[in-house]
């Protein structure tokens, strides 16, 4: 009997996944389309998928609980997590990390390793099912009928908090977007006081500007996103640009969403020994007036704001460029603003 609400569990799980996409999708069209679009699909094709994939998705997330038709359910689920991961393997080697979309608006963070691992754990829940269907084709009919329903009705509470959830982080980005728009002026005045924050990296350890500061060092933040190719081809001259200033400056890649994934996109675009860290929502993005990425906010060692933002690659460079030259020719500071830093 054990092993029969086992079978129920996992086709009641994997129903969930697939309505929840289902209804991502179906909510918030535009980010669908979008999605969509940048996987490649031809343009003319783009309304058609865009459409037919949140249908098919809603048909595998009623059928998977129907008895005798779940393996099939199962195994068109297999078929489609396929495909998606095909894509994303594709436009991962390309160099291209679009949003995934996979939940509509709600999961706008960029495609990643972290993508084709849940794509792993989802094709092994759908295999799961598909045996279990096999081997149980009755279930659920042979279980007390309240056990069965008391374990449906979990797992719709399950998929509305999960739903929630979703919706709070895509209101707190919008609210942020909001923020953003409103701030006035990009950047803080040179010479103000620079805000504190808090980073975290993908263990969960907290730095802030204070620790970054020790040492009577410059602090250099580089606000970045994982969905820039602006931001990885910025990314890979940092460490050679950072050999430069020596213990001058420290320089730290600021990102936002998980840190575990912007661990992950630092590795891979060779950050090296620089870190790469994320701020709650877009804390820090907020408090120091950055409005794009990739942009840079240059902190005096006395904590002061020392230049106006600097937003691409060349002005980044010049920034560091700078740094390095008050390096080799130190003059006293006016104000907290080490010379050679224009106002």
């Amino acid at each position: 009997m054990l092993i029969e609400y086992g079978v129920w569990v996992s086709r009641l799980g994997l129903s969930v996944v697939f309505g929840l996409s289902a209804w991502g999708k179906l909510a918030d069209r535009s980010a669908t389309r979008q999605a969509v679009a940048d996987f490649g699909v031809p343009l003319r094709w783009v309304p058609t998928v865009a459409w037919g994939l949140p249908v098919i998705e809603a048909t595998i997330a009623v059928t998977v609980l129907l008895p005798w038709i779940s393996g099939l359910a199962a195994v068109a689920a297999l078929a489609l997590l396929a495909v998606f991961t095909v894509a994303i393997v594709r436009l991962l080697r390309r160099g291209e990390r679009p949003s995934c979309s996979c939940f509509g608006g709600a999961s706008a963070a960029p495609i990643g390793p972290r993508t084709l691992l849940r794509n792993g754990v989802l094709a092994a829940l759908a295999l799961v099912v598909d045996v279990g269907a096999l081997t149980y084709p009755g279930v659920p009919m042979g279980l007390p009928a309240d056990h069965a329903i008391g374990c449906a009705v979990v797992a719709a509470l399950v998929a509305v908090l999960v739903w929630l959830a979703g919706q709070l982080r895509s209101l707190r980005r919008r609210v942020d977007q909001q923020a953003l728009s409103t701030l006035g002026a990009e950047g803080l005045p040179v010479g103000a006081v620079a805000p504190e924050f808090e980073l975290f990296d993908a263990r969960g350890a907290k730095t802030t500007l204070e620790h970054l500061l020790a040492g009577a060092r410059s602090v250099l933040l580089v606000f970045v996103h994982p969905g820039c190719e602006l931001c990885a081809a910025l990314a890979r001259e940092l460490p050679r640009w950072h050999a430069r200033t020596g213990d001058a400056l420290a320089i730290v890649a600021v990102g936002n969403g998980d840190a575990a994934e912007q661990a992950a996109w630092g590795v891979e675009n060779g950050l090296g020994e620089i870190p790469s860290l994320v701020q709650q929502g877009n804390e820090a993005a907020l408090r120091y007036r950055v409005r794009g990425t990739p942009s840079a906010v240059l902190i005096d060692p006395d904590g002061r704001v020392a230049a106006p933002v600097a937003r691409g690659g060349i002005a980044i460079r010049e920034l560091i460029s700078t740094v390095k030259a008050v390096r080799r020719t130190p003059s006293p500071a006016h104000n907290g603003i080490p010379a050679g830093i224009s106002r």
